[in-house]
């Protein structure tokens, strides 16, 4: 009886902390955040938002959406910053080591990740899901960037305002402004011109 007590005292703790934005009142707060910086969430909305909301580290712009799924996860020290009218699609995962930072206006497809660290593997004896993070420095996203279905954006990558970014594509190093990117890793395809505005 006692391993069970013990086993279900685990249970509950594991189910408290990873289920945290399902409690009613956590939920509550966490839209009230949101209404507050008048942007919205289609529930459930994953990750330590709450926490990073009251802590500072969360900056939503106004106008911001999340659909289902959305996962923002910012541990510690970590900041996340997702400007005005940014819109992140079903599953859209932003994790942060320590700065990532989302443009306004931006628009991200179904599946996107982005992230400015990554999982060590550099210790052979230990389980690599215990060997934490490293970073290669923050990842920033410009102004109206689109990025297609399952983009992965990797640490310490700039892309530019009004960059396209095609499906599936894994960016790995820089892309420049007003340009269309694929691949993996993304290369740049073709440089995008505007008409000269009329008048």
């Amino acid at each position: 009886m006692n391993d069970l007590a013990r086993q279900a005292r685990l249970w509950a703790q594991k189910w408290r902390w990873y289920q945290r934005n399902e409690l009613p009142w956590n939920r509550a707060r966490i839209h009230w955040h949101l209404l507050r910086r008048e942007a919205f969430a289609r529930w459930p909305l994953h990750g330590d938002v709450l926490e990073a909301f009251e802590q500072g580290r969360l900056e939503v712009g106004a106008g911001a959406m999340f659909e289902p799924g959305v996962w923002l996860t910012a541990p510690g020290e970590a900041r996340i910053r997702i400007g005005a009218g940014t819109f992140l699609n079903l599953g859209v995962m932003v994790a942060a080591l320590e700065l990532v930072e989302i443009g306004d206006h931006c628009m991200f497809a179904n599946g996107c990740f982005v992230t400015d660290g990554n999982h060590r593997f550099d210790d052979p004896a230990k389980p690599v899901p215990w060997q934490g993070f490293t970073t290669k420095g923050p990842t920033r996203i410009g102004d109206n960037v689109w990025c297609g279905a399952n983009v992965v954006i990797t640490s310490g990558v700039t892309i530019g305002e009004r960059a396209v970014i095609g499906a599936n594509s894994v960016v790995t190093s820089d892309i420049p402004a007003f340009s269309i990117a694929a691949g993996a890793p993304a290369r740049v395809l073709k440089s995008i011109e505007y008409d000269a505005p009329q008048r």
